[in-house]
């Protein structure tokens, strides 16, 4: 099965949606076959004619859908049983990096899209939206609003991660590391928004407030009917930073499983959505305090 270059999006190449659309036909087919390995990188990027950051996008997509097994760095892929695929449709959990992104792109199908987020530097968010300027150029989603509320940490509080390991009260540097992070993600999320709503007439309200203490977890609530959920992951590493080798508590946040709830679904889950934008609310209107991206 080739793939039709003459249907994309105008590029003449083909989308990571388009690719892992004809590589879920093969494995539904069977021309892939079940624990098969995928094909490499290197050989899908020749197939179709891209640069392997679309291949790897499909894979994630693929993965995502629980199409995949043995998803490890070094080496490729292979296609899961059909017990495996049951697993990851029920709801089993992802890493945040290739779960948030779809999640979103749904969120963005309605009308007014509302987005709540509680983290450590809006990493994740920032990338996860870096996909709406393409559905939107495409019609694929047409919100007349767009309200985002992000809670970061406050830049004068000791977070407890990341942090120096033999010097805790020394913010410096890796404070300073992180508050670059913080404020860089955080701006790049405010631009990329803005610069949407002026190229496609959306009413865009982004605001960011400070929270008095260190996330454990991170939360996103996509229009108060889905509330996304992960751990913060602390590990002792190491890190040059200004050339000097530092030694550091920090967070694992991309990898960390995202646990979803519907409000749609379970009582149970209906209930956490509910709870968990109380939360968020509560702590929006009391004592979280305005942050200025600087």
């Amino acid at each position: 099965m080739t793939f039709d270059r003459s249907a994309p999006d105008g590029t003449g190449r083909p989308t990571s949606d388009d690719v892992a659309e004809v590589l879920r036909r093969r494995i539904d087919d069977g021309v892939i076959a079940v624990g098969a390995a995928l094909p490499t990188q290197a050989a899908l990027a020749e197939e179709f004619g891209v640069q392997r950051g679309v291949i790897r996008q499909a894979v994630k997509l693929l993965q995502r859908d629980g199409l995949l097994t043995e998803v490890t760095r070094g080496a490729p892929p292979r296609i899961a049983g059909r017990g495996i695929r049951r697993e990851a449709v029920a709801g089993m959990p992802q890493e945040t990096l290739v779960a948030l992104g779809p999640r979103i792109n749904d969120a963005f199908a309605a009308t007014d899209v509302r987005i709540d987020a509680l983290c450590l530097t809006a990493e994740s968010l920032s990338a996860a939206l870096g996909e709406q300027r393409r559905l939107i150029h495409e019609r694929a989603a047409a919100p007349s609003t767009v309200t985002v509320r992000v809670l970061l940490p406050n830049r004068d509080i000791d977070l407890a991660f990341p942090r120096m390991v033999d010097n805790p009260n020394d913010r410096d540097p890796v404070h300073r590391r992180w508050l670059r992070q913080r404020n860089s993600h955080g701006s790049v999320l405010r631009d990329h928004l803005l610069g949407l709503g002026a190229a496609h007439d959306i009413d865009i309200d982004i605001q960011f407030r400070a929270m008095p203490f260190t996330p454990p977890v991170k939360l996103y609530l996509l229009n108060g009917s889905e509330a996304l959920f992960a751990y913060y992951r602390v590990q002792k590493r190491e890190e040059q930073i200004n050339a000097t080798a530092v030694e550091m508590f920090d967070a694992i946040g991309g990898e960390s499983p995202l646990f979803a709830f519907r409000a749609d679904e379970l009582e149970r889950d209906r209930a956490f959505v509910t709870q968990s934008q109380a939360w968020f609310n509560a702590l929006w209107q009391t004592i979280a305090t305005d942050l200025a991206l600087d």
